[in-house]
């Protein structure tokens, strides 16, 4: 695919208002939702890794958060899932991946990347109903030499396309959205923009609303020209990025997708993985 040169990132936007804190994740697969926000007077983004997110929203830190749905119904304090965006699948979802160097049902530990506490219990979820085992989860640590490679990982990310692990070293994968897919016939539902329970109706929260919206849907009509400034800035091929980002993830919260979220905490509570509380959208 040929480098586009447009169109344009949009016009600077001033709010006029106090300054809305986002917190924001800077993997490849939140562009669509956060791809000229920075242009945005007013407001500032603050990176951090999804694990991270909810703890800052918890402490006041950042007013709204693209934050994991398991960290949604395990905070310290009540949460509520906006409908201005997400970061889902409806099949394959690439970024989230087990690799095995032997069959899943003899897998006994998982070393995880810890970035994703959604895909964490998705995974342990998955490995009891499709393969009958539970797995031990222990963190992974990715700067390990070659030799020290784990017999079974959970990699969430870039890293799972950009990083340096050889998939012949790992004959047995996973994932986890194709997965998810086949067990249930739903999509699924990773991280999507959040706030405390609390802040719903204050300005900073109605107006970041307001333009995160705004800006997923200018973002969906020009991911042409997002995936040519911005694949090869993470390391991936533009053509494998072009798929990532226009067929296999999805960025609209609708019924369905509030519906599998729905089902995978009920199940992931029923298993013991999460708090048994429900997760709270604002209409």
């Amino acid at each position: 695919m040929d480098t586009p040169t447009g169109p344009p990132p949009p016009p600077r936007v001033e709010l006029g208002m106090p300054n809305v804190r986002l917190g924001v994740v800077e993997y490849l697969n939140t562009t669509p939702l956060i791809e000229g926000l920075d242009q945005v007077h007013g407001l500032t983004l603050v990176p951090a890794v999804p694990s991270r997110l909810v703890g800052m929203l918890v402490r006041g830190e950042v007013d709204i958060a693209l934050a994991s749905i398991v960290d949604a119904v395990n905070a310290a304090e009540p949460l509520t899932v906006l409908p201005v965006g997400m970061i889902g699948s409806d099949g394959p979802t690439l970024t989230v991946r087990l690799f095995s160097r032997v069959p899943p049902d003899r897998i006994t530990t998982i070393f995880a990347d810890t970035d994703s506490h959604t895909s964490l219990v998705l995974c342990g979820l998955l490995m009891r109903a499709l393969h009958g085992v539970s797995p031990r989860i222990e963190p992974l640590d990715p700067a390990a030499p070659l030799e020290h490679w784990p017999e079974a990982m959970l990699l969430i990310g870039d890293k799972v396309v950009t990083g340096e692990h050889p998939a012949s070293l790992y004959p047995h994968q996973l994932d986890l959205g194709e997965a998810w897919k086949r067990l249930t016939g739903m999509p699924f539902v990773y991280a999507a923009w959040m706030c405390r329970t609390s802040d719903l109706r204050t300005p900073a929260v109605r107006v970041g609303m307001a333009l995160l919206d705004r800006q997923r849907r200018h973002n969906q009509t020009r991911l042409d020209w997002i995936v040519g400034k911005r694949a090869s800035e993470r390391g991936w091929p533009v053509e494998l990025a072009a798929r990532y980002l226009g067929r296999l993830l999805k960025y609209e919260l609708g019924e369905r997708e509030r519906a599998s979220a729905g089902a995978f905490l009920e199940r992931a509570s029923a298993a013991g993985l999460v708090q048994s509380r429900t997760l709270a959208m604002a209409g």
